[in-house]
């Protein structure tokens, strides 16, 4: 039996492999794995060999030559090809689109294949692969369609009708010049960043996740199988294992009870009656056979299995609802808790603004107070005689108006009465210029210091003048002698508007009179 096999395999790998050094590193990697028993690098070596779909049947060329206790891991690591074809159909208006991605033609010497899927897409939902090789759309095969034609046909119908079959591998082009290369699945990423597993095969039944596994079983020098079949009801049709017995092969491999057996060497389990299916299980010594774990377990279950069963569904719905009432409350809570930081919210911004509110009216008010003020201020003292910036002395006095001229100083000026004037009308004109500087002193030490003058009462609008102090004859002291630089003022001879003029001089004044002139003279000029 075992040089059956070997014949068998070495026949095959002939017909699908030209290369001979391919060949020989092919031998080389199952030799290593028989010495070192580890699975995951002989897959990962097959791989580099088996590297294009025509070489897929390779695999399972190789299975009857991997022991029992590796069948079930060599199932799940190796990539599942499909030879029956898959129909779907997919409506092209969804607002999602078709949810896939297309790659090849026969420009690029491939057939067209699923290159992409897009997580919960429409394609995903109905069964649809990465890998998967669409054989027919809308009916018409295109396997001498381009790339540009198979878009343009599937652009007809509003609902798409596909039939496919998995490959589990996808062709790639980098450019024109590059020979195509073809990649498993599991070296690509779809759309949704999920990792796609070459486990193939997987469908839903009940809400359980059920998945094909292919196992081989080699009968010689065996008394069976070591397990018993029986046909589903109507409602469940199918071939499935009924009882496994422990220690067989059947159970080293792993089936189990509740399997349903799907295919045969080739042959298929789906529609076939109870007698078809013992008698291909007893035609071959060596059987190769693909089962959906678990389909068909609730068959053939006990009473007390099936009633500890619904116990655990019901802990299991009890639970549920216990979340789901726990789910309810903390809703409410929350909400009542967002309700009441939303009041919250509102209020504080309502009294912000009325806080904003009466920060405006105060600004407005104080605003109004100082306009008012301003106002008064203009009113009382007006605008030109305002404070202002102290300046030179020199510039205080070219910025002051001249003094009026007099009459003496016009009758001086005339020549034709200069040589008229008397000794006494000399000291006259020299009295009045000195009374003269000394009065223009005053005004601009009274202009420059504004704190000399007191405010003007509230109900008071018109603007107040300084109050000049009355001139003030002080008597000739006996002992004084009379000043060189300035002579005696004679009050008799004066008229009126310039003694109202004259600004007193004390004794101490008319000793230093000197040292006064003189410091007068130095703050006018």
């Amino acid at each position: 039996m075992e040089r059956k096999v070997a014949r068998e395999f070495r026949h095959k790998v002939e017909l699908l492999i030209e290369n001979e050094a391919e060949k020989d590193y092919l031998f080389d990697v199952l030799r290593m794995y028989h010495q070192s028993m580890d699975l995951p690098v002989l897959v990962g070596d097959l791989k580099l060999v088996i590297n294009e779909p025509k070489r897929l049947p390779l695999f399972d060329a190789i299975r009857p030559l991997i022991p029992l206790k590796h069948q079930v891991e060599y199932d799940l690591l190796t990539p599942k090809r499909s030879r029956k074809l898959k129909e779907v159909r997919l409506d092209r208006t969804h607002r999602d689109g078709l949810g896939l991605s297309v790659r090849g033609g026969l420009e690029f010497g491939s057939g067209l294949y699923i290159s992409q899927m897009v997580k919960d897409g429409q394609a995903g939902n109905v069964g649809l692969q990465v890998g998967d090789e669409i054989v027919r759309i809308n009916g018409y095969s295109i396997s001498s369609c381009i790339h540009d034609e198979v878009i343009s046909l599937i652009k007809t119908k509003k609902i798409v009708s596909l039939k496919v079959r998995h490959v589990g591998m996808i062709p790639v082009k980098s450019s024109s010049d590059e020979p195509l290369k073809w990649h498993f699945v599991d070296q690509f990423v779809s759309e949704s960043g999920e990792k796609k597993s070459s486990i193939a095969g997987l469908a839903s039944i009940g809400g359980k996740e059920i998945k094909e596994k292919k196992v081989f079983l080699s009968l010689v020098g065996t008394k069976g199988m070591g397990i018993s079949i029986s046909s589903g009801p109507t409602q469940k049709p199918g071939i499935y294992i009924s009882n496994v017995k422990p220690g067989s092969l059947s159970a080293e491999v792993g089936l189990q009870v509740g399997d349903q057996i799907v295919e045969v060497n080739g042959v298929d389990f789906t529609n076939a009656d109870h007698k078809e299916a013992v008698r291909v299980l007893k035609s071959s010594r060596s059987l190769t056979i693909t089962v959906l774990t678990g389909a068909g377990r609730e068959l053939f279950m006990t009473d007390e299995e099936r009633l500890a069963i619904e116990a655990r569904r019901e802990l299991d719905r009890q639970e549920l609802m216990q979340q789901k009432r726990v789910a309810l409350e903390t809703n409410k809570i929350l909400k009542e808790q967002q309700e009441k930081e939303k009041q919250r919210k509102m209020e504080i911004s309502q009294k912000a603004a009325e806080e904003e509110e009466r920060y405006k009216k105060e600004m407005e008010k104080i605003e109004a107070a100082e306009t008012k003020h301003s106002r008064e201020w203009e009113e009382d003292w007006g605008a030109k005689d305002r404070p202002k910036s102290p300046s030179s002395p020199r510039a205080r006095k070219s910025s002051s108006p001249a003094p009026p001229e007099s009459k003496t100083t016009k009758a001086k000026s005339s020549p034709d009465e200069a040589g008229s004037l008397t000794e006494e009308d000399k000291e006259d004109d020299q009295d009045e210029q000195v009374m003269r500087k000394t009065s223009h002193a005053s005004r601009i030490s009274n202009s420059s210091t504004p704190l000399q003058l007191a405010p003007s009462p509230p109900n008071q609008r018109r603007q107040m003048t300084p109050v000049m102090s009355k001139p003030v004859m002080l008597p000739q002291s006996q002992t004084h002698r009379p000043d060189p630089l300035r002579p005696a003022l004679r009050s008799d001879g004066l008229p009126p508007e310039m003694l109202k003029r004259m600004v007193p001089f004390n004794a101490s004044f008319k000793s230093n009179g000197k040292r006064q002139v003189i410091s007068t003279s130095h703050h006018l000029y």
